[in-house]
C-alpha cells in the first residue's frame, strides 16, 4: 500500500526485486572476470535501416546479436560449461540464452527473463519471431509463472534452492539457461558499459551506442560502436579461450552475420 506522510513516500518493495537480491548474493561467491570491449555495429545498423526502408519491417537487433552469440559459442562450447557437484564439467551442445526484456506488468514497466532454446541452431528470423511472441504474451510464459511462485517463498528457502540449483547443471539449463544476455543501453543514449553481478558461466551485457570518428578502410569516417561487457566465471574459463570467443563474436557482429539473409519482406513486427 502506498502512503505519503512527513515529506516522504513509502511504497511496498516489489516481490520481483527479490530475484536480484538473491542473485547478487550468489554472485559474490563466483570469481568473475569482465572484459570491456567495443563492437563496430555500423554495418549491422545500416542493414537494419535499409531493410526497414525497403520492407517497412524493423529487424530486431537483439535477435541479430543472439544469433551471433549462438554461432560464436558453437565454436567455443567450453564458454557455457558448468561444474557439477561431482566436480565434473558439463558442456552442452545447445546454447540456451536467458535474455532480459522490459515489459509491462499491471501497468508498470518491469524486467522479465525469457529463455531462447538452442540459439546456435536457429536463424535470426526464428529468434526474432520468438522474441516478439514473448513480448506480446509474456504474462502466460513459463518464466512468468516460475517467478510468481518463486518470489513468494521465504528468503532462506529461495537461497537454498539456488545453491542446490547451481550444483546441478541440468537444472541450470532448464530453469536459467546456459548464458545470460542483458542490456543497459536500452535505457539511455550514448556509450558506456554495465558491470553485472553474474551467476552464469558467461554473461554478456550490452551497453550504450556511441557515434564517433574512426579509422576505417584507410579513411576517417563516423562509425557506431556498441559497448559490450563480457563476463566469465574464471573457475571454468581461462583468459585465452575467453579472448578467442570475444574475437569471434566481434567478427560476426561487425560482419552483420545473418542480416544479409533478411531480404524478403515479412509481416511487420
Amino acid at each position: 500500500m502506498r502512503s505519503t506522510a512527513g515529506g516522504r513516500t513509502v511504497l511496498p518493495y516489489p516481490r520481483t526485486r527479490l530475484l536480484m537480491v538473491d542473485g547478487g548474493q550468489m554472485a559474490l561467491r563466483k570469481h568473475t572476470i569482465h572484459g570491456l570491449v567495443e563492437f563496430d555495429i555500423t554495418r549491422a545498423r545500416e542493414a537494419i535501416r535499409s531493410h526497414k526502408e525497403q520492407t517497412g519491417e524493423t529487424i530486431s537487433f537483439t535477435a541479430f546479436f543472439l544469433a551471433c552469440i549462438g554461432k560464436a559459442i558453437d565454436q567455443n562450447r567450453h564458454l557455457h560449461a558448468y561444474r557439477s557437484w561431482r566436480n565434473q564439467l558439463v558442456i552442452y551442445d545447445e546454447v540456451d540464452v536467458n535474455t532480459l526484456f522490459e515489459v509491462e506488468v499491471e501497468g508498470k514497466k518491469t524486467i522479465r527473463p525469457h529463455i531462447l532454446r538452442g540459439v546456435n541452431r536457429k536463424t535470426l528470423r526464428t529468434l526474432h519471431d520468438e522474441i516478439r511472441a514473448f513480448q506480446q504474451g509474456h504474462a502466460a510464459s513459463q518464466e512468468a509463472r516460475f517467478i510468481d511462485w518463486f518470489v513468494r517463498l521465504p528468503g532462506f528457502v529461495r537461497r537454498g534452492f539456488l545453491w542446490f540449483l547451481f550444483k546441478r547443471p541440468d537444472l541450470i539449463k532448464e530453469l536459467y539457461g546456459t548464458v545470460l544476455v542483458s542490456s543497459v543501453g536500452m535505457f539511455g543514449e550514448g556509450g558506456g558499459w554495465g558491470i553485472p553481478a553474474p551467476n552464469h558461466t558467461l554473461q554478456i551485457t550490452l551497453g550504450g551506442i556511441a557515434r564517433r570518428p574512426a579509422f576505417f578502410e584507410g579513411r576517417i569516417e563516423a562509425r557506431e560502436f556498441l559497448s559490450v561487457t563480457i563476463s566469465f566465471d574464471h573457475d571454468i574459463v581461462d583468459g585465452a579461450p575467453a579472448a578467442r570467443f570475444t574475437q569471434r563474436l566481434k567478427e560476426l557482429v561487425e560482419a552483420a552475420a545473418g542480416l544479409e539473409d533478411e531480404r524478403q519482406p515479412h509481416e511487420a513486427i
